[in-house]
């Protein structure tokens, strides 16, 4: 091994999580270096995920508007789309965005070293370099932090070495939409992409082994989304599982068990197989360390995102659920902020998640199937879409807006919202919970008129009694 090099902070691992705490650290004074593959910043998210799909949902939903359109007096035509310049629009926003954090890191006199790091003990790690990359191949830290994120699982029953077999990374590249397109797992990732592949004008039919889509969302939540995709797909089966697959010439044979087994189709052009994804601990010399695995694969970490190995920290994917970008920045912050003296912890009392579908889903705090399973006791309230003014001018009536409450305090626990703008509008609704306003805090700020943050109000008039443009329920004793 080349002679170690010493460093104060390194970063491994360069996504949300990763970067956010490279630049945080920098702005405190620290000397960071960050290590990953890729020629700038941005992990997964940037580069594979959260913004390449959502430039391929925005391309969906102006579709699917455009086709609307007609019931409003306007007719287009049918669209015709060119799948080059619908990737190359996905590749030039990844690339805008990667480039825009790549000149920040280089603002911030971030030492940027592409390659992969693997820790050799509890204070050093070696780095495999990318090729052509310059760099020191060993370095002595005086703290890390681990941000190496996931990996899509990939089911054994499927061939990997097929390009008829692809995951969320390769549902991205995919050339041109095909003709039919089987998704494995009803989660947001997979609804995401199969709404991409239905709105440019791929047969998609999803199979998901559960009772539901979108397990853990509120039912009243993903009601209209259901709705609204089994309009768009060619069928969802839920209790509905593959359990062996071939590839041939004409596409990839499936067979299914469950309830959808013997209606869904069984040869299909493409597979998108979206069951989860998993946390890369595989691979990174964490063996060499003093860092302790929880069984449920994650690694262990205290409030202030330690791990089991005082100088070692841990964030994002590879530190436990939820799997998310937002979450993952927070954390980074703490962690530095920790290694600074600080006597931060990670406590939010609500991490916000949004489904980007059209329409939207988006929760933050406890769900209402939650406080049931917990026993606490809450008052919820609905305000339903139809009744708002907005709503009605986007042609989003079949949205809601849902409010869960404390019966002891009234303090607001969760927000719920189903359509257009849900993942702006849940921003309120998490400020409130980590605020601990109570539903008339909400009921008596004045919102802009009209407008669809309107709902939130009006949710949280109906915890009182009749909102102003609903009647819902009695008034409360």
């Amino acid at each position: 091994m080349a002679d170690s090099e010493k460093r104060e902070l390194i970063v491994i691992g360069g996504g949300p999580g990763g970067y956010a705490a490279a630049f945080h650290a920098a702005d405190k004074g620290m000397n960071v270096t960050l290590i990953d593959p890729e020629e700038n910043p941005g992990g997964v998210c940037l580069y594979r995920g959260c913004i390449p799909s959502k430039a391929l949902l925005h391309v969906a939903k102006v579709i699917h508007e455009a086709r609307e359109a007609e019931q409003w007096g306007v007719t287009f035509g049918a669209p015709k789309i060119d799948a080059d310049k619908v990737r190359g629009f996905k590749d030039k926003v990844v690339k805008q965005l990667t480039g825009g954090v790549g000149q920040l890191a280089k603002a911030r006199k971030i030492e940027h070293i592409r390659g992969w790091a693997k820790f050799t003990s509890s204070t050093a790690v070696e780095i495999d370099l990318v090729k052509g990359a310059e760099g020191p191949t060993a370095i002595e830290f005086e703290h890390a932090i681990l941000a190496t994120g996931s990996q899509p699982i990939h089911l054994p029953m499927f061939d990997w070495d097929s390009d008829k077999i692809v995951d969320s990374t390769g549902a991205l590249d995919v050339s041109g939409p095909p003709k039919s397109l089987l998704v494995v797992g009803g989660g947001y990732i997979g609804l995401e992409l199969g709404s991409v592949y239905a709105s440019l004008g791929t047969e998609v039919t999803v199979v998901e082994m559960l009772p539901q889509i979108l397990t853990g969302v509120d039912r009243d939540l993903a009601r209209p989304l259901q709705k609204r995709l089994k309009e768009l797909f060619a069928g969802i089966y839920t209790e509905t599982k593959v359990t062996d697959s071939k590839v041939q010439k004409n596409g990839v044979k499936v067979t299914l068990e469950g309830k959808g087994a013997e209606e869904a189709r069984k040869v299909y052009d493409l597979v998108l197989v979206s069951a989860g994804r998993k946390p890369i601990t595989k691979g990174i010399g964490l063996e060499n360390t003093q860092i302790e695995m929880g069984e449920d694969g994650f690694v262990k970490v205290d409030p202030q995102r330690r791990t089991t190995d005082s100088r070692i920290y841990a964030i994002g994917d590879v530190a436990g659920q939820p799997m998310l970008a937002h979450k993952a920045s927070h954390e980074g912050h703490i962690a530095v902020d920790a290694i600074g003296g600080s006597k931060a912890i990670f406590e939010p009392r609500a991490i916000p998640a949004v489904v980007f579908t059209d329409p939207e889903v988006a929760w933050t705090g406890i769900t209402e199937d939650e406080a049931k399973e917990q026993g606490i006791d809450v008052e919820v309230s609905r305000f339903p879409w139809a009744a708002s003014g907005r709503a009605q001018s986007l042609g989003g009536v079949d949205g809601v807006t849902k409010l869960i409450t404390s019966k002891d305090d009234e303090r607001v626990l969760g927000v719920g919202i189903t359509g257009p703008g849900a993942g702006e509008l849940i921003a309120e609704g998490t400020l409130a919970i980590e605020m601990g306003a109570v539903a008339q805090d909400l009921a008596l700020t004045i919102h802009a008129h009209p407008t669809l943050s309107e709902t939130i109000m009006e949710a949280a008039e109906a915890i009182y009694g009749p909102a102003t443009h609903y009647i819902g329920r009695k008034k409360k004793k």
